[in-house]
């Protein structure tokens, strides 16, 4: 901006010492963030009466021009303004700049919407190029199937676009007779229903750094793995990101990227849940490797389609301890199975027979730090340690399995690319997933996310009807543990 005193604007001249702002409240609501786009001045509050001497905005002064975003069935969000007569702030050149852009860059002003604070050209290309990446995908969406109904809504917004949503499908045949890709909720998709039009078929699953809380208490995912290829937990055939994996040339931003990514995941101890309460430090082990053995959902679609011979809790268990009969092995169960509501319930005195500790409550993230190595079937905790420098031992064939970084029980010798650690990375938690801000619902990036998981009161609380919903599900889930205590229904 210039250093002058008055400034030609909306048809008058304005005093800019102070240089203040003063904005109807009809742009406020358009705008929430509006300030943010304007640093260089006083924004008077939203509300406030038009002080003498201060420019003045109103809604008919601006404009998103060649900035204006897609929208995510009712969600937009606002990147740049143009306001004629304003020059904004200097921008270094980007080649990524299409022809009106370039023309409307002297008078334009960017903001993050997430942060509410000001914002480059560089981000605001990178946020833009996002939306729209992903609004166009969305288009290509005709219905949505086997999406359980508490999650419908944040389905429409993810999978969203300017004209709203595709049709929610209550049977494969009426999917199937609407135009474009049928978008189903992966572990719920039949081989019959898939085989019948192959490749019209798109999956979808949570992504590897979910939500705090888990899905099955009803905590909304902030992370999605849309696959058109196969899914990412499914060893039997290809995947998108068994694609992404084995044929991408990582650069050297990219890998540096996912290099700080992996440090803050660490720095922040994320992993896919981040649930409360720390388990207690582990007894002294003198002279012994301390193993952690984390459970799963038996009847999890990453054990029906990524297991080998060793296909329980019980018989991993039994397994590590036949590899390593003399180390200190840490049981730590599933917490969707604590729950009771679903498969792989082992009691912890069978365990205990096995394992030397066993630890059914808590969160994982406080045992990374206190083992030596750890071993899974197919569980995402086994990529979360891989995060942490710790040696892993897959008994099973994950997605993070047969890349030369863990050592494999059942290789996949369809992967046979050796990765390092932060193209593993890059794959996994940048070029793969997709993220949602839990406060604008908009899509982002996976470093606002690692952010968003450090101040969990951000996180939209549940609405009361499903917060009461909750406390009975958690009751009868301790029901239904005891039933299983007991066999009275199956483990």
């Amino acid at each position: 901006m210039s250093d002058g005193t008055n400034i030609e604007h909306a048809g008058g001249k304005y005093d800019m010492n102070p240089r203040r702002l003063w904005v109807a409240p009809a742009l406020w609501r358009q705008v929430p963030h509006c300030a943010a786009f304007f640093p260089d001045f006083e924004v008077l509050a939203e509300g406030a009466a038009r002080a003498d001497g201060a420019l003045a905005l109103d809604i008919g002064d601006v404009s998103e021009g060649p900035w204006r975003a897609p929208g995510f069935n009712g969600l937009r969000g606002v990147l740049g303004l143009v306001v004629p007569g304003l020059p904004g702030p200097a921008h270094a050149p980007d080649a990524r700049l299409s022809a009106d852009q370039a023309a409307a860059l002297p008078h334009s002003r960017f903001a993050c919407p997430f942060r509410a604070r000001a914002a480059g050209l560089a981000e605001t290309l990178d946020t833009l190029a996002l939306w729209r990446a992903t609004e166009a995908e969305n288009r290509q969406i005709g219905a949505f199937l086997h999406m359980q109904g508490w999650k419908r809504d944040a389905i429409a917004t993810a999978f969203g676009h300017d004209a709203g949503h595709a049709v929610f499908a209550e049977t494969a045949d009426a999917a199937l007779a609407q135009d474009g890709a049928v978008l189903a909720w992966a572990a719920r998709l039949t081989a019959a229903e898939e085989a019948r039009a192959p490749t019209r078929f798109w999956r979808v699953e949570d992504g590897f750094i979910r939500s705090v809380g888990l899905g099955v208490n009803f905590a909304p995912a902030a992370s999605l793995a849309l696959d058109p290829v196969g899914m990412h937990f499914d060893a039997t055939r290809p995947s998108r990101l068994e694609t992404l994996l084995r044929e991408t040339v990582f650069d050297a931003p990219l890998l540096a990227r996912a290099a700080a990514l992996r440090a803050e995941v660490t720095r922040r101890n994320i992993t896919k849940y981040n649930l409360p309460g720390a388990v207690a430090p582990l007894p002294e082990t003198p002279g012994r490797t301390r193993i952690l053995v984390v459970g799963q959902v038996e009847d999890d679609a990453s054990i029906r389609t990524g297991a080998g011979a060793v296909r329980t809790n019980l018989g991993l268990l039994q397994a590590v301890r036949a590899a390593h009969p003399d180390a200190c092995i840490i049981w730590k169960p599933h917490p969707d199975v604590e729950t009771g509501y679903r498969r792989g319930y082992l009691p912890a005195r069978d365990a205990a027979r096995i394992a030397d500790i066993v630890l059914p409550m808590g969160d994982i993230r406080s045992l990374f730090a206190q083992v030596d190595a750890l071993h899974t079937m197919t569980s995402l905790a086994g990529f979360e340690a891989l995060l942490r420098g710790l040696p892993v031992t897959c008994w099973g064939r994950p997605f993070y399995a047969g890349w030369g970084l863990t050592t494999d029980m059942e290789p996949c010798d369809r992967r046979g690319r050796a990765l390092t650690l932060d193209e593993l990375v890059a794959g996994c938690l940048i070029l793969y997933p997709r993220y949602q801000d839990p406060l604008t619902g908009l899509p982002c990036p996976p470093e606002l996310l690692l952010e968003r998981l450090g101040d969990t009161a951000l996180w939209p609380a549940l609405p009361p009807a499903r917060r009461a919903w909750v406390v009975w599900w958690k009751l009868q889930g301790r029901l239904l543990r005891a039933l299983r205590h007991w066999r009275v229904v199956p483990r």
